[in-house]
């Protein structure tokens, strides 16, 4: 039996559907999520959608985003529907510790079936069912896979298109990355199908600002962009009180990690922005030769893609800027 038809026959038997994904959620977490939940109603199922914390503000216009419950504003809720719930998705996350300490702990114990969907190095077996591609540009790419392989297709609304769209091009980089293969074009081309507004979900992701964010970008670029010509490595860094000057919301520094590695000769780029008690990173780079996954994995309490990582540091920000470029030599060929 393939993966797509064991996922299927679990859904089948299933009566109560939960649906979650990763802390700090993004274009590719939300658009699964709420992509699946449309298709899964669609198939009369009762199901509901659960996230660690809340959606940024910079994508709230994503249609039904409003379904999603999170642990952050009602755990209590949150927690019934794991309690109860006889089949969870683990969507774009690879284990449950991306959920939080406390959430993915109910995630960990819950007697639930389980399906993994996603696209992150080392997933972690947890589940019952396990569709993890790593050469796959999105969750959305694997979360389409399965509608089509499992004949869902006539539940595809407009709606769950721009959702599966929407991830598939934030975590492509607007179909720029290498992960991007002749699959997603074809993915993207049924989708179209839907008659969903590319250029709406373009605009709305790409061309859309709040004052204070672009004034927060404009300022980080201006003072707080440091360049290693001899690394070839570029960084941001933001303090607690910087970002308070901006009236910082979620989801304002999102790209600017990417600004950082568009710099001519750059091949690495990081951006550090200090928190409650630690400092949150980001780190981007260019090449297989340039693993930014391995460096956060070993120093930085993270992981993620070759070229795209998270990682956190707890202690002050100059200090985590300091390791890092102390160790950051031993993992990067920034002659080629």
């Amino acid at each position: 039996m393939s993966i797509y038809q064991e996922i299927k026959q679990l859904v089948e038997k299933s009566s109560k559907i939960v649906i979650t994904s990763h802390k700090s959620p993004d274009g590719d977490s939300i658009g699964s999520s709420v992509g699946l939940y449309l298709v899964l109603k669609g198939l009369g199922k009762d199901v509901v959608v659960c996230h660690p914390d809340p959606a940024p503000d910079y994508l709230h216009w994503v249609p039904n985003v409003g379904v999603i419950e999170n642990w952050e504003e009602n755990k209590l809720r949150v927690q019934q529907h794991l309690d109860n719930a006889d089949l969870i998705f683990s969507l774009d996350y690879n284990e449950p510790s991306r959920l939080g300490e406390d959430m993915g702990g109910v995630l960990r114990v819950s007697k639930a079936k389980k399906v993994m969907i996603d696209h992150h190095l080392h997933p972690e077996n947890y589940v019952d069912a396990m569709l993890s591609d790593t050469t796959s540009c999105s969750t959305c790419q694997l979360v389409y896979d399965v509608i089509e392989k499992a004949n869902w297709n006539d539940f595809l609304s407009t709606d769950a298109g721009i959702c599966l769209y929407l991830g598939i091009m934030t975590d492509s980089g607007s179909f720029r990355f290498p992960s991007v293969l002749s699959h997603t074009h074809e993915v993207v081309a049924n989708l179209l199908k839907l008659n969903i507004n590319h250029a709406v979900i373009h605009e709305n992701i790409n061309d859309t600002n709040t004052l204070d964010r672009l004034r927060l970008k404009g300022y980080a670029c201006a003072e707080k962009l440091v360049v290693k010509e001899d690394l070839k490595i570029a960084y941001i860094w933001l303090t607690k009180d910087e970002l308070k000057r901006f009236n910082h919301q979620k989801g304002d520094t999102e790209g600017l990690v990417n600004t950082a590695l568009s710099i001519l000769g750059m091949k690495v780029a990081v951006l550090f922005t200090e928190a409650e008690g630690y400092v949150k990173i980001s780190f981007r780079s260019k090449g297989s030769d340039n693993p930014v996954n391995v460096l956060a994995s070993t120093y930085f309490n993270g992981g993620g893609h070759v070229n795209a990582s998270g990682g956190r540091f707890d202690g002050k920000v100059e200090e985590a800027i300091d390791l890092f470029l102390e160790v950051a030599p031993q993992f990067f060929n920034v002659n080629n």
